[in-house]
């Protein structure tokens, strides 16, 4: 089974985007994936849906809403992005973040990247 790690905007990018996360991830790895979320990644969304404002807090709040279809996994971490880059370092297959600093630490580490391509379409970047 292909198993895709989601960072918190790749959670937060259907309100700030347009982007259809789960259907794009179904064309690109099938809808079978494993989608996995980091247990830091969620206190960030919650943290961004109560302390924000506007597009932001909403887009949170969605994004919250959205990890009920995901697998919450404990990390060592407590920081989103570490916590990320050591999911998929330890099980990844595919990381879906549109952080380009985070994305250039996963690529380096040799782990497959999902992020947008052109206005709401993803994409794999190959390390």
């Amino acid at each position: 089974m292909t198993t895709v790690i989601l960072d918190t905007n790749a959670l937060m990018m259907p309100v700030e985007l347009d982007v259809r996360v789960f259907d794009e991830l179904d064309r690109l790895v099938g809808a079978d994936a494993d989608l996995a979320v980091p247990r830091s990644v969620v206190a960030e969304l919650e943290t961004l849906a109560e302390s924000g404002n506007g597009t932001e807090a909403t887009a949170a709040s969605v994004g919250r809403d959205l990890v009920s279809r995901c697998r919450i996994v404990e990390t060592g971490q407590s920081y989103a992005d570490d916590a990320v880059v050591e999911l998929a370092e330890a099980e990844g297959d595919y990381a879906l973040t549109n952080d380009r600093p985070l994305r250039d630490r996963l690529l380096e580490r040799g782990v497959r990247v999902i992020g947008l391509r052109g206005r709401n379409t993803l994409e794999i970047t190959e390390p």
